[in-house]
């Protein structure tokens, strides 16, 4: 589906995640942003929360003193209420504005009073980081009543579009105060549905079993819910990320999506074609140095390395399937040595002196406690450190399987690999994200982006979106598609365990073809092709707001 254009005078759209890398919204929107730029230039305005400072400012945002001059010199906001203008810095450098939004503490419970008025959200039952997301939600509306205004937008094609529930009280304020501005909103996982796997219950066998409002009460997550709930009923156009997530909001949110709007990839941080060996090479260089040095033997350049990574979510990420699969596949007759490796960040206290000490010399040693490359702060309460253990994995060198947990962010500085994720991601030989629950799936989508092989489920959006786009093999596009439900554990584990069998038995020839194919999949879920979805929510939320316009 090619892109397409629809008439725009303003688009704001708002995230706790703008210029602010915390998770997977941080993707979508980063790399949403030049396809936008592409389409409406300057008429897009993001907004995000202003938490840097001097000591720490943040590293994705350029100020400028020229952009929204005039406005900035006066933008009529109130006390504890401020803003900074300037560009993000990602493909296609849009126009940012960070808010500060400590004064909107002292007004909150009138504030909150008034959202129940008009709007039923319950927010007695708030606590942990309820409070400062609708302040931050707060202080953005205010902002683009502000800008709405400065602009002088009255009577025009705007659209104001809020992501997840921490944004929620923007799109109420938006709706209350600029009725003629057209609302979208964005759950990119519903709270409950998450809640409830991360409680450890079945989330799909029984879906249509649950009620939100009830397990928001049972789950202590009323205010959230309650807030998320209204957000999606009031907006223009709702919208959400897969069809695994539209059922979802359908049975909890009581609503069903008016579009599903599919998260796309921007291929810029992808080496060019005549510089992947070479980044390949060192990638794949560096990952078995660290190997070496931490288990005291060398690995061979053909080892077969398969990595998970992704939010530390034990359960949902399907960390523990990986696992569990790593010790079926030790089991087998293998031709290749297989290093797994698992990269989420944890409670993490540095990196391992022992390790940099044995990189930097070169001096190859055993160290205590070869599973793991940086020290963290609670090795007895970490299931993934655990887990390790009690699979019996201890990297000897007559282990035809290894593992090794990173648990710290690949940032290019972590002082083991000083290398980042992407730079260390072109090196593996596949990768597997077995997720119970997962509303898209950026990683898997990242990983044949590189043109490696990767392993996913049915439960993933990701994974939906390629069953439905292409026939789900590794010849034909790089992916598998492992069904999974609540009932198949240890299927999935050994589908997993075939598939990196497989995988790792491939010659070069079959290899070439694999990765090819995972190329060829990556570039059919470009942002070039998806932000037709978006375009298409636009239009229904001007629809929308022209009628009510009308009735008014």
């Amino acid at each position: 589906m090619e892109q397409s254009e629809i008439s725009l005078d303003l688009l704001i759209e708002t995230s706790w995640e703008v210029c602010n890398k915390i998770g997977g919204i941080y993707t979508v929107l980063s790399t949403k942003a030049r396809t936008l730029q592409r389409l409406y230039k300057d008429k897009v305005i993001f907004i995000g929360p202003d938490v840097w400072d001097d000591n720490n400012p943040s590293p994705y945002f350029t100020e400028s003193r020229t952009l929204l001059k005039k406005w900035m010199a006066n933008p009529g906001l109130p006390d504890g209420v401020s803003v900074r203008v300037g560009r993000w810095d990602v493909p296609g450098k849009p126009i940012a504005v960070l808010v500060k939004f400590d004064g909107m503490y002292a007004v909150k419970d009138e504030f909150y009073g008034k959202m129940w008025e008009l709007y039923g959200v319950d927010s007695l039952a708030a606590y942990g980081d309820y409070d400062e997301g609708c302040a931050f939600a707060h202080a953005a509306g205010i902002v683009i009543e502000s800008l709405y205004r400065f602009l002088g937008m009255a009577g025009k094609n705007v659209i104001a579009h809020f992501d997840e529930w921490t944004t929620g009280m923007g799109l109420l304020y938006t709706k209350w105060k600029l009725p003629d501005v057209a609302t979208v909103f964005t759950t990119h996982a519903t709270s409950i549905g998450r809640s409830i796997c991360g409680n450890g219950k079945p989330l799909y066998d029984y879906l249509k079993g649950y009620d939100g409002d009830q397990m928001a009460r049972e789950l202590n997550m009323v205010s959230k819910h309650s807030l998320e709930k209204a957000a999606a009923h009031q907006a223009d156009c709702f919208t959400t990320v897969s069809d695994v997530t539209a059922r979802e909001c359908e049975q909890l949110l009581e609503i069903r999506p008016h579009v599903v709007t599919p998260n796309g990839f921007e291929p810029g941080f992808v080496p060019a074609k005549a510089d992947r060996p070479v980044a390949r090479a060192r990638a794949r260089r560096r990952i078995l140095d660290v190997a070496d040095s931490l288990t005291g033997h060398i690995h061979d350049d053909d080892t077969f390395i398969v990595a998970t990574s992704g939010r530390c979510e034990y359960r949902n990420k399907g960390i523990d399937v990986f696992l569990d699969s790593m010790a079926r596949l030790a089991s087998r007759h293998l031709d290749r040595r297989i290093l797994a490796c698992v990269m989420v960040p944890a409670w993490c206290k540095g990196p391992r002196k022992d390790l940099a000490e044995s990189l930097e010399s070169g001096e190859l040693f055993r160290l205590e406690s070869p599973v793991i490359t940086h020290g963290i702060n609670n090795p007895q309460d970490d299931p993934i450190y655990n887990r390790i253990l009690q699979l019996g994995f201890a990297n000897r060198a007559t282990d035809n399987v290894e593992v090794i947990y990173v648990p710290c962010y690949l940032n290019g500085d972590d002082g083991i690999f000083n290398m980042s994720y992407y730079e260390l991601l072109i090196g593996m030989d596949a990768t597997v994200f077995p997720s119970y629950y997962e509303p898209w799936g950026y990683t898997p989508l990242e990983s044949v982006a590189f043109g490696i092989p990767t392993v996913t489920t049915s439960l993933s959006g990701f994974g939906q979106w390629v069953m439905t786009a292409c026939e789900e093999s590794f010849e034909r596009c790089g992916v598998d598609v492992i069904g999974r439900t609540d009932s198949n554990y240890d299927g999935v584990c050994e589908g997993i365990d075939n598939a990196v069998r497989y995988l790792s038995e491939l010659d070069a020839r079959q290899a070439g073809i694999v990765g090819k194919s995972a190329f060829k999949t990556a570039s059919e879920a470009q942002w070039k092709y998806f932000i037709t979805y978006y375009n298409e929510a636009y239009g229904i939320a001007l629809s929308s707001a022209r009628k009510r316009q009308t009735v008014v």
